[in-house]
């Protein structure tokens, strides 16, 4: 995918010769950037699914990534807040209930828990969020001021990253469950139940964003905010890259116990 500038602003093509012109090409677009840029791609998740890590490293793993998961119905809160429209505020609105969950009704965060518990780690610290890495922290917070400061239209652009969530969410059950022994099906709920999540609300926002965007400009505006949300999954692995496989482990930050 290439690029050209387009009243001062990158308008993103697929051959090099035009700004994106049709809805159509728009979910090229974005179709290309997740097949180039989604976080399946990074080296921590090969060491992940393919069994190369230790006990100590897959908890950091999950204990960071509940900081995320535990925002995301915060993020979604703001989305909400930025429309006058009662239907899509309504069609929004089961995003936070699929995380936060419902009376009686268990949610995406408490699937998580249950991932974190059953890899040995406490749930007071867990939720405490106080051993997760500065990068997690910032990059999570950085997509809530996204939606918050950006477009309506961006805000729902940034969530496309669901478009390719399944694929990763199979790759990861079956790789884990294969690799590692402390696993099992009942802590990998989680993914388990995002495989019929993840395609509704795509589906969604894939539409509205298709509709919604009408020019070059908003459909590069679209392109960049699936950019900024792969990069905030993207910078989240970097992180535990740099401070669990090469040992790099901040002051402050989750400590694996030895052996």
């Amino acid at each position: 995918m290439n690029a050209i500038t387009l009243n001062g602003m990158t308008a993103f093509s697929l051959a090099g010769s035009a700004p994106l012109n049709s809805a159509d090409e728009l979910e090229a677009a974005l179709r290309h950037i997740g097949a180039t840029r989604y976080h399946n791609l990074h080296p921590f998740h090969r060491l992940l699914h393919g069994g190369k890590l230790n006990k100590g490293q897959v908890q950091a793993w999950a204990l960071n990534r509940y900081y995320y998961q535990s925002t995301i119905p915060i993020k979604d809160a703001v989305v909400i807040s930025r429309f006058r429209d009662r239907a899509i505020r309504m069609e929004w609105r089961h995003r936070i209930e699929d995380h936060d969950g419902d009376v009686g009704t268990e949610g995406g965060i408490e699937r998580w828990l249950k991932l974190t518990e059953g890899l040995g780690l406490d749930n007071a610290y867990v939720e405490s969020t106080e051993g997760i890495l500065p990068a997690t922290r910032f990059a999570v917070e950085a997509y809530v001021h996204f939606v918050r400061d950006k477009s309506p239209l961006e805000a729902i652009a940034s969530s496309l990253t669901e478009l390719f969530a399944p694929n990763i969410h199979e790759e990861r059950i079956a790789g884990m469950l294969a690799h590692y022994d402390f696993v099992n099906p009942d802590i990998m709920s989680y993914f388990s139940r995002r495989l019929t999540q993840a395609p509704r609300d795509a589906g969604f926002a894939l539409e509205y964003v298709r509709e919604h965007a009408t020019t070059p400009a908003e459909r590069a505006d679209v392109c960049n905010a699936l950019i900024f949300k792969t990069n905030v999954l993207w910078v989240q692995l970097d992180a535990l890259y740099h401070a669990y496989v090469d040992g790099h482990i901040p002051p402050g930050a989750f400590v694996p116990k030895a052996g």
